[in-house]
């Protein structure tokens, strides 16, 4: 079964995170979401969705699975890897994306949705339960990468990036729509639609200049992602530490996996 379920909705091209039960993100899935923007723009796509859920836009990086690699830091790397190789496809699109976020995003899964133009963001139908969206690696051990919390300060400032960085907050749909995490809140099933017609308004404006202005405005997003604001072999061994390990243990057994 295909991870990635591309649909056309005219020229604009919906890609749908389909890897059940949560999105999490693997390398075959993060390879898939690479290789389906480069096949939606080869198309000619004038816009992409990028859409996930329902419940969960993506859980982000797939733990169990990088813990199961133990000590083999070749493979730990090539994970890594495979997930900064699916962010810079999304931030460096040449065409618009909006993010139809049906759910909960933390971690990884709140990336990606940094990483496109637009984020339209369900709001969850129990009140009690609400929908989730940040970057709360500080509260399972890591600490996100310069380029990843550039990204966070470029949306919504660095004086509030930096306390939803050190505490790993996780801002609700309404919350996050107040600080301008995301751009719109729809009801569950609306968010792809909404994604889908934001990404056909900018493609009734004059091509050339809205692409051209969009390169300039969205280039210290691009930027961000560079190696050099990831350090991802430092990175990588800081997975290492003891402290680390201990808190994503404490993940594992929260999800019912073995160690």
């Amino acid at each position: 079964m295909a991870q990635i379920e591309t649909r056309a909705h005219g020229d604009i091209i919906e890609l749908r995170l389909a890897r059940g039960p949560v999105n999490a993100l693997d390398p075959t899935l993060c390879t898939a979401l690479r290789d389906a923007l480069a096949a939606a723009v080869r198309s000619g796509a004038h816009g992409i969705a990028l859409t996930g859920g329902p419940s969960v836009f993506s859980a982000g990086l797939d733990v169990p699975y990088l813990m199961s690699l133990g000590e083999d830091r070749g493979a730990l790397m090539h994970a890594w890897e495979a997930f900064f190789g699916a962010a810079r496809a999304l931030v460096a699109s040449p065409v618009p994306i909006a993010a139809g976020i049906a759910g909960h995003a933390p971690a990884g899964g709140c990336v990606l949705a940094l990483c496109c133009d637009y984020r339209v963001m369900a709001r969850s139908p129990d009140a009690a339960k609400p929908f989730r969206i940040g970057l709360n690696e500080t509260q399972v051990g890591l600490v996100a990468p310069e380029g990843i919390q550039r990204l966070l300060r470029r949306v919504v400032g660095p004086h509030r990036a930096e306390r939803l960085l050190v505490g790993g907050l996780m801002p609700t749909t309404d919350e996050a729509f107040a600080i301008g995490l995301v751009d719109e809140v729809a009801f569950v099933d609306d968010t792809a639609a909404r994604a889908i017609e934001w990404a056909r308004s900018l493609s009734m404006l004059p091509r050339h200049p809205v692409l051209e202005t969009r390169s300039i405005a969205r280039a210290d997003a691009v930027d961000a992602l560079h190696p050099r604001h990831i350090e991802l072999e430092r990175f990588v061994e800081a997975w290492y530490l003891p402290d680390t390990q201990a808190a994503l243990r404490a993940v594992l057994e929260r999800l019912g996996k073995p160690r």
